[in-house]
């Protein structure tokens, strides 16, 4: 950015902070840029997910060094304007040392570790995690770190299968480095490898694949054991309850909700609102009382409120009141109330607000509640789009839900729309 840029007023405010997420706010939303940039999109020039860096701009000023510089760096900030000093610039931002490396062997595993990030062609610091034990140390927990972020980060633009076989490279230089690791960083590995595996198990749902989406959830719940992180393991039976409801499984729904809220006090306060939806929907699908499923949606808007100090994870930090309001509609849908679903869906989705594969399954979601109304041209113009989503996205899950309303529509299949959505999924095509 040229110089005048960094003199506007409130970054100005920023800077003085010191505060290095209030400071991103800022460049956010410089008026310079026409519109604020999405945290989205910032978050993956600093290579984090859009969790991390709402987390980095709402949370306790970021005191590690490295990240700061590596931020300030990427950002272009002028280093007259911070409150910490730059180093001499090298050639890379990735860690420039590990321990036992000298010379030109440093350097091959530098940038090697580079090349892994940042180009899927390549497995992810192989070339570091299958060496000696003596490169598997704390560096190399953050560079994979870093390659899982960004890949939950392409998730919301190219879907599941452009994601995985990154994603699951990742994971096979963990099980690899672990064996030789030291205790600590063997168990950050493990911690890390939790949530690659929570990861891949949500990927395999979005494709529609439930049996190996169990695997890897149980995968992710022996990991996160191993390291001794019992909010994954709280998190990961969420995820499971999350999954029943893919299977029709009410029962498990409602059982494994609730198991989540008991699995340990450290629950972060957002999963735990999560998890309060969940019961919600398990108690929708029971056919309880809608009183019963609203006061539990109600407990989660609760929790949302509730001010907190210092959660020690990025675990559920996206779950803030959207997403309660997007998954609410599922709760009517199944309490036998669409039309207060679709009304939901409907503003959300006119906010533009979701990524594109998120989007496209609640706007197939939408079209599935005007079904249920008995509006089914507009249903079927709405599923259209998302069926086109789901192609570019490869959604089967967004498909699946399309599927299912078409079952919906059947009394209204010689209309024009109607026969278009049906032929487009039939044929598979979406254009």
């Amino acid at each position: 950015m040229p110089p005048d840029f960094w003199a506007d007023n409130a970054l100005q405010q920023a800077f003085a902070t010191r505060h290095i997420g209030r400071v991103i706010r800022a460049y956010r939303h410089h008026p310079s840029h026409g519109r604020p940039l999405s945290q989205e999109r910032v978050a993956g020039w600093l290579r984090l997910s859009q969790a991390q860096l709402s987390r980095v701009e709402s949370g306790a000023p970021v005191q590690d060094l490295t990240r700061l510089i590596t931020w300030a760096r990427l950002l272009g900030m002028p280093p007259a304007r911070l409150w910490f000093q730059l180093p001499e610039k090298t050639e890379t931002t990735a860690p420039q040392s590990f321990p036992g490396a000298t010379g030109h062997v440093r350097s091959n595993i530098v940038h090697a570790v580079c090349t892994a990030v940042s180009a899927d062609e390549r497995p992810p610091a192989e070339a570091v995690l299958t060496g000696a034990r003596r490169y598997v140390d704390g560096p190399v927990v953050d560079v994979l770190r870093q390659q899982l972020d960004a890949s939950k980060t392409d998730d919301g633009r190219l879907g599941p299968a452009a994601v995985l076989p990154q994603v699951l490279r990742m994971l096979g230089a963990v099980q690899r480095a672990v064996r030789e690791a030291k205790p600590d960083v063997r168990r950050a590995l493990l911690a890390m490898g939790a949530d690659g595996a929570e990861f891949v198990g949500w990927l395999y749902r979005d494709l529609r694949d439930l049996r190996t989406a169990t695997y890897w959830y149980d995968r992710a719940i022996e990991w996160a054991q191993e390291a001794d992180d019992s909010a994954m393991q709280g998190y990961v039976l969420l995820r499971k309850s999350q999954l029943a409801y893919d299977r029709r499984d009410a029962l498990r729904v409602l059982t494994l909700a609730e198991a989540a809220q008991r699995s340990t006090t450290r629950l972060p306060r957002k999963v735990r609102a999560e998890a309060a939806q969940q019961e919600a929907l398990g108690l929708a699908m029971l056919g309880e009382p809608l009183r019963m499923v609203e006061q539990k949606l109600d407990d989660a808007r609760q929790l949302l409120a509730r001010p907190t100090s210092d959660e020690a994870d990025m675990l559920g930090g996206t779950f803030a009141d959207s997403t309660l309001r997007l998954r609410s509609t599922a709760c009517y849908t199944e309490a036998g109330k669409p039309g207060e679903a679709a009304e939901i869906l409907g503003d959300i989705i006119a906010g533009d607000s979701l990524s594109a594969r998120d989007a496209g399954y609640f706007q197939a979601r939408w079209s599935a509640a005007l079904a249920l109304i008995g509006e089914p041209d507009e249903a079927a113009i709405l599923g259209l789009e998302a069926a086109r989503v789901a192609q570019a996205t490869r959604s089967r899950r967004t498909t699946i839900v399309l599927t299912e309303m078409l079952q919906t529509l059947s009394r209204w299949g010689a209309r024009p729309h109607v026969r278009e959505l049906r032929e487009a999924l039939r044929e598979g095509r979406t254009a």
